[in-house]
């Protein structure tokens, strides 16, 4: 086991958890203080009670999260989970928000007392008393506003994220260059959907309509990398029964995610598809025919970067018998992280998702800030790197950008996804239907 890892992994946890339970302290809090100035005592013990219950429904929805795909401390309640998870995320959010301007106050404050001089009154004897004048009014209420609107800012956010945004379906149209692609796969088309996360806030009518979206598209083949559910006790069954409705004429392929293991469900889905006419591959390749030219297709379930004890595994192990050399080899791995691996392998395309594009997106002096930088470099969209580099190099910025092709190279095409998890939010970053043309470099 790697100690220093394991550490680093606590410390970090520990952090998160008391910033977390100090955001839950702070607003509830507030809302007994709140609840303090009214007259009615009545009306004041039933708000207090219903605050205590929503701290009860809070913690036994968080407990019931870190059990995903094992037990439901609370029966049939698919929708609990994510109130609560856009509960905390705002919380969070504004609590965060509001420290920030508290302490911009403070040293605000602080460079006031330590650049001016303090003022001083004059008695009758001429000696210089402190003067006790009141605090700067305007800087108060600018403060006091200021203080407001940061709270409200991430609640405000999450309902036009939750209403709005998270159905709001877009294609994405990217036309990819892939090394030694053989003519007759110039122009092809494939179909991407990935992270359905099928679930009590993903019903079943919202996938159909991004299948109907997707089919209407008309790629050659049509891909889903991986999450068609959240967790166990999801409708696995109906989701795949959905998917089965992508039309193709090379067919419907897909591969396993990270929430396929926590349901407990990589086996199922595998039956599932083949049912219905699809296949899942799982760490297995398929030869397909295209205008006379050959595609290898390899699909892998999802790939750990690390073993439960913290020791560092190689990603892809064992799928290097299914790369054809002279053939244009795509993998389908739900977890972008292993495209360094699949480069290094001389796979010439990735088709990945898992980062949602971070869900949450916001635009700061022309830098895009997402959660999902903190797990991956690829977030979302297209990248590049030289092929047969290894995988521990680090690639340009300018191969990465997909701005140099000057030397075969390997590409990834990050799907942002179609559902969420956690909060049932997307800002920012819109839900994404893809449609990749495969271009000679």
């Amino acid at each position: 086991m790697n100690l220093g890892w394991l550490l680093a992994r606590i410390l970090l946890s520990v952090g998160i958890l008391s910033l977390i339970t100090l955001s839950q302290v702070f607003w509830y809090r507030a809302a007994w203080r709140w609840t303090a100035r009214w007259r009615s005592t009545p009306l004041r013990v039933v708000a207090r009670v219903a605050v205590l219950a929503m701290a009860a429904l809070a913690t036994i929805a968080m407990i019931d999260n870190l059990r995903t795909g094992r037990s439901n401390l609370v029966p049939h309640s698919r929708f609990l989970p994510p109130i609560v998870g856009l509960w905390f995320l705002c919380a969070f959010c504004g609590y965060l928000a509001v420290k920030f301007v508290r302490i911009f106050d403070f040293v605000w404050r602080w460079a006031k007392r330590s650049i001016a001089p303090a003022p001083f009154a004059h008695n009758n004897s001429c000696t210089p008393i402190p003067s006790s004048a009141p605090a700067d009014p305007s800087r108060r209420y600018l403060f006091k506003t200021a203080t407001a609107a940061a709270g409200a800012a991430p609640f405000l956010g999450a309902v036009y994220g939750f209403a709005a945004e998270r159905l709001n379906y877009q294609v994405h149209r990217i036309e990819i260059p892939i090394a030694n692609l053989p003519e007759a796969l110039d122009g092809m088309t494939i179909t991407q959907l990935s992270d359905i996360h099928m679930s009590g806030y993903m019903p079943r009518a919202q996938v159909r309509r991004a299948v109907d979206m997707a089919n209407d598209l008309g790629g050659d083949l049509a891909v889903v990398t991986g999450d068609f559910i959240t967790s166990q006790g999801d409708p696995l069954a109906e989701c795949i029964e959905e998917i089965r409705r992508l039309s193709a004429p090379l067919g419907i392929y897909g591969c396993n995610g990270n929430h396929e293991i926590y349901a407990q469900a990589e086996q199922q889905a595998q039956i599932f598809f083949a049912r219905a006419g699809m296949k899942l591959l799982r760490q297995e390749n398929a030869v397909i025919t295209f205008r006379g030219a050959r595609l290898n297709l390899i699909g892998v379930d999802y790939q750990r970067e690390r073993t439960p004890g913290g020791r560092k595994v190689l990603m892809l192990s064992g799928i290097e018998s299914l790369v054809h050399q002279g053939a244009a080899n795509i993998l389908l791995s739900h977890n972008p992280n292993s495209f360094n691996r699949a480069a290094e392998l001389g796979i010439e395309l990735s088709l990945a998702g898992h980062t949602h594009g971070g869900q949450i997106q916001v635009e700061i002096l022309d830098h895009r800030l997402s959660p999902a930088r903190f797990i991956t470099d690829y977030v979302a969209g297209l990248y590049m790197r030289p092929l047969f580099t290894p995988a521990k190099a680090v690639a340009s910025r300018a191969f990465l950008q997909a701005s140099n092709l000057r030397v075969p190279h390997s590409a990834i095409y990050v799907n942002r996804g179609l559902g969420t998890v956690g909060a049932p939010v997307r800002f920012g970053v819109p839900p994404e239907i893809s449609l990749l043309t495969l271009r000679r470099a």
